[in-house]
């Protein structure tokens, strides 16, 4: 527990002026996690005896992300390219008699798709308009979900909710990720709208749900967290799956007391796809 908090600490540093500068600075610190979450993955299928092509999958990442936060009228040739790159590289390798090509193929490619493509939406959700402000909204409601769900399945846990996947997730964890997601919304909407950072309706917010746009009330603010507490959970057990058909406990030791960059990043990845779409489809 200790060394968990005081890598949390660490964490929340790093992030916090990442956040609000942006730039350069904000993709070192996303990319890393990205870019490092892509490795593991890959050491992972390893350990199952796959053999995804460690090159294509980590530095197709880092030009998709790279893209995607600076040149995005660049990214899905990237994108593209990187797909028929390891197709390329696969053919050969199985002319070369590796039978189970294909499936590292796939495994290369979902691996671009599901870190690079969807973990780039982190750098999208930063881009938005005052996107400082709607990624703190946004990833706040993962987070302390996340903490709330640690907090409540250490303490009160009883009834597992993916006992072959993740025998210390409960649905009582669980409960306290959607509430806490929720909670972290409303109280982020009313102090972002009523000190200025983001335009809403907090006078009316508790009686109309109606909004013009780029407006945000505190119901919306309460189902985003809703959301972003309930769905993100998903890839965190998602991540439990290919650590337990590989045998390994945690993707890596880089970050003490959370294990990889996968670890860390597993709903992070969810939550900035989920909370880019709720912005742009419902507020903005």
């Amino acid at each position: 527990m200790r060394k968990r908090l005081i890598s949390t600490v660490g964490i929340v540093a790093l992030m916090l002026p990442a956040i609000l500068f942006g730039g350069i600075f904000y993709y070192l610190v996303i990319g890393v996690f990205l870019i490092g979450a892509a490795r593991e993955y890959v050491q992972l299928f390893n350990a199952m005896k796959f053999e995804p092509q460690m090159y294509i999958t980590v530095g197709g990442v880092f030009l998709i992300t790279f893209t995607r936060m600076f040149f995005p009228q660049y990214a899905l040739p990237v994108f593209e390219a990187a797909i028929l790159v390891a197709l390329t590289y696969h053919v050969i390798d199985y002319e070369r008699g590796r039978d189970l090509a294909a499936l590292d193929f796939a495994i290369t490619v979902t691996g671009l798709i599901y870190i690079g493509w969807i973990g780039s939406y982190l750098f999208d959700l930063r881009n938005l308009p005052q996107g400082a402000w709607w990624f703190t909204l946004v990833m706040c409601c993962v987070w302390l979900g996340d903490s709330g769900a640690y907090l409540i399945g250490v303490r009160y846990g009883k009834h597992k909710m993916a006992p072959r996947l993740s025998p210390k997730k409960s649905w009582e964890g669980y409960a306290a990720s959607v509430i806490a997601g929720m909670l972290t919304g409303v109280v982020l909407t009313y102090v972002f709208t009523t000190y200025g950072f983001l335009p809403g309706k907090i006078s009316n917010a508790f009686t109309s749900y109606g909004t013009i746009a780029g407006e945000i009330t505190i119901w919306q603010g309460a189902l985003m967290g809703l959301v972003l507490g309930a769905l993100p959970p998903l890839g965190d057990l998602g991540e439990s799956m290919l650590k337990r058909q590989s045998g390994i406990k945690d993707s890596s030791d880089v970050i003490p007391g959370h294990g990889g960059f996968f670890d860390r990043i597993d709903s992070w990845i969810w939550g900035g796809v989920i909370g880019y779409y709720f912005l742009v489809l419902f507020i903005l």
